[in-house]
């Protein structure tokens, strides 16, 4: 098969150097190193430039497809093959696939200070104040609960349990740290050249850095990719930024919050506000209009009932309009005025710590776009690409929150920036898929979904087409502890003209993340209510309500739990 190759570059006119692994010593080290790196275990295994191509078929088909002739001729004149702007999950995915395959890679990466002074290291939102601390926090929450319920299951203790904020920050952030570390360990391993510095696009193929201390270097690169992000956005009202918290300052708080007004109705907000009444605090969340706004309406609801059992006191249709102060401290203590959104009432009330979850900004001001012509959208920041996340400046390419229209998760930027660097670098033709993609909301009662909304399905299919089959379950383990039978809820959406094809999956439960994630993949591959039935289910688990679900919507019948 090599000789076909030699073939196809003598005919361009191109040099080649072959290794034929099984006439030299080493070989079979050679052919193990190669695999490790280019996930390839066949011969040939070809590269143009340091560019891994493939075998003989991925080498004509780059040739057929003109990528061949790019990589000839790439110009060796740029400081860098690639410079990431942004050193968070998708970027860093993106960087140290690049450098596997032999490019000389940089990240630039900077964190500007939140209002409240609040910083961190390397590693992006989820690492840092994002996926990482809000699940050590909700285990914080998950495990009170469990202390409760084990008197009825014979544990007893005379002395008085608490909760200990210091202690519980402390010990997320030194896991947050050691995270941080890792990061950096990991580039270092992969000889990326890591910057602690704002990337600022000053002309084509370059950007100007400037550190901490306001030192600047400029620096070019054949390619770049935008991986900047989002950081929380701030309600425009007279002691916001003053007084308020966001999702950044809230994991490494050096007090206890207290009283909290939890302001927003998104996935954070009602994330926050389950962990901080599950550690025992008195909370309220103002909603402005809906909850979970995008996702289930049902399921959200179901959520929102969830966390006014634990105790959260909901303020809807209701916005501020002023945080005053009323006493220092550490909390101190807030007053805040909110405004009817469907009329002229307002209402005052006192917290010690109000936490904004309003919603998240694009970080794509501010870093140059506007000097290479990249295109973002004006209302919102976010940068618009194509199906390979290549921005319309040919050389630049997005990956992770900042694109529009795409599911803004750590595991999707990972992937994305992974397989941008294949494309780009790796002759790979595989695209990030951004069809079904699971989730979770991290509630102390956990939201699970897979694939359309309720609401979403019935535009796509037209709700006559589709039949949608649920039920309400009781976990065993919350028998014994005498906790709510008809609060976990599970449901499909099916497709009924297409085998009863799941299109939509939702679980409100406990550890709905776990079961999501198992049946996601099965959604992958083309999951019917038909192959559900004829799954033997595990008992006694939540995720077997799947494999007997028999009620549909449409029939009306009672789906109320009575017993085991």
């Amino acid at each position: 098969m090599w000789k076909k190759v030699k073939e196809l570059f003598s005919s361009l006119g191109v040099e080649c150097n072959i290794l034929e692994l099984d006439q030299v010593d080493n070989g079979a080290s050679v052919q193990e190193v190669l695999s490790e790196i280019t996930h390839q275990n066949t011969v040939p295994n070809i590269f143009v430039n340091k560019v891994h191509v493939g075998g003989c078929d991925r080498t004509f088909q780059a040739h057929q497809s003109g990528l061949l002739q790019k990589l000839f001729q790439e110009d060796p004149a740029y400081d860098y093959d690639l410079i990431v702007i942004g050193g968070g999950s998708g970027g860093l995915a993106c960087a140290q696939e690049a450098a596997i395959l032999g490019r000389k890679v940089m990240v630039l990466d900077f964190v500007a200070p939140s209002p409240q002074g609040t910083s961190w290291g390397l590693g992006g939102t989820c690492v840092n104040v994002g996926c990482v601390p809000k699940k050590l926090m909700h285990q914080a929450a998950l495990l009170g609960q469990a202390l409760t319920d084990s008197r009825r299951f014979g544990w007893e203790f005379s002395q008085q349990v608490k909760h200990n904020w210091g202690t519980l920050t402390e010990a997320v952030q030194t896991h947050v740290g050691s995270l941080n570390w890792g990061c950096r360990l990991s580039l270092r391993e992969k000889a990326v050249a890591y910057v602690n510095a704002h990337g600022e696009f000053v002309e084509h193929h370059k950007v100007k850095a400037t550190n901490g201390k306001g030192q600047k270097t400029c620096y070019t690169a054949a390619k770049f990719v935008i991986a900047t992000g989002e950081r929380p956005r701030y309600l425009g009202i007279q002691g916001a930024k003053e007084y308020c918290i966001t999702s950044d300052d809230l994991f490494s708080l050096p007090y206890c919050p207290g009283a909290t007004l939890v302001v927003g109705a998104s996935y954070v907000a009602l994330e926050c506000a389950g962990f901080l009444a599950g550690l025992g605090l008195e909370v309220t969340v103002m909603v402005r209009s809906v909850l979970l706004r995008g996702f289930d309406q049902e399921m959200a609801e179901r959520l929102g009932s969830s966390l006014e059992r634990l105790g959260v006191r909901f303020l809807r249709k209701f916005v501020p309009v002023a945080v005053l102060q009323l006493q220092k401290g550490s909390p101190g203590k807030l007053k805040v005025v909110a405004r009817s959104t469907e009329g002229p009432e307002t209402v005052e009330g006192v917290y010690n710590t109000v936490l904004l979850a309003i919603g998240r900004d694009s970080c794509t001001k501010g870093i140059g776009l506007e000097k290479i012509g990249v295109k973002i959208n004006e209302k919102n920041g976010k940068i618009p690409v194509n199906d390979m996340e290549q921005t319309n400046v040919p050389y630049v390419y997005a990956v992770g929150d900042v694109l529009e229209g795409k599911p803004q998760l750590t595991p999707v930027a990972m992937q994305a920036g992974k397989l941008l660097a294949r494309r780009l670098f790796g002759g790979c033709l595989e695209k990030c898929d951004y069809v079904n993609v699971p989730t979770v909301v991290f509630t102390p009662l956990e939201y699970g979904c897979c694939g359309l909304s309720e609401e979403r399905a019935a535009q796509e299919y037209q709700r006559e087409n589709l039949e949608v089959y649920h039920t309400l379950f009781w976990p065993l383990e919350w028998t014994v502890a005498c906790r709510d039978n008809n609060a976990c809820y599970a449901k499909i959406i099916c497709n009924k003209f297409d085998n009863e094809r799941v299109v939509g999956f939702h679980i409100l439960g406990p550890n709905a993340g776990e079961i999501t994630q198992g049946f996601a993949a099965a959604m992958k591959c083309g999951l019917t209510k038909r192959l559900l039935d004829d799954t033997v289910g595990i008992h006694p688990t939540c995720a077997e309500v799947f494999t007997t679900l028999e009620i549909t919507k449409s029939s009306g019948l009672d789906i109320m739990q009575k017993g085991c």
